[in-house]
């Protein structure tokens, strides 16, 4: 006797709301409807391009939605980058700043540059580098700090 396939178990549209479906009888559960998701957009409150998705492209289609509970939209969130402690930490330590920014291979390059320069100042040559470096270094924390947050919509 078997009465074929059956609906997975969910919330389905029932009136003004949604009833729960167990898989295999409606249940007593009711909710009043979900509102439909919010489109993701930019820092400017724009919408995201379509082509960054490949359902945006040419041949492509979304994937069909699933019956069942619909779940949250969540947004990612970022932290902003302080360009005075990206400074602070060039001052202390030439690159630091730029590796916290996340500009790691530009960070390193100051740093070594600047333990060069130290190891130049006996023969006098590296003052001008450990100077140079030590600036830069604070320099570019800032700047660095400044673009990633500017990249990631954040007024600094």
């Amino acid at each position: 006797m078997n009465e074929g396939p059956s609906a997975p178990p969910g919330w389905y549209p029932a009136g003004e709301g949604e009833r729960y479906w167990d898989g295999r009888a409606w249940t007593p559960h009711t909710r009043p409807p979900m509102a439909p998701p919010v489109a993701a957009t930019d820092a400017h409150g724009l919408p995201h391009r379509a082509a960054s998705t490949p359902w945006g492209q040419a041949g492509w289609r979304p994937p069909a939605p699933s019956p069942g509970p619909r779940d949250p939209v969540y947004y990612a969130q970022v932290a902003p980058k302080n360009p005075a402690l990206s400074v602070l930490a060039s001052f202390f330590l030439p690159g630091l700043g730029s590796m916290i920014n996340g500009d790691v291979a530009k960070g390193v390059g100051i740093l070594i540059g600047y333990l060069i320069s130290c190891v130049l100042v006996i023969v006098l040559v590296g003052i001008v580098g450990v100077f140079g470096f030590w600036v830069w270094g604070m320099v570019d924390a800032a700047q660095g700090a400044r673009r990633w947050n500017a990249r990631h919509g954040i007024l600094s």
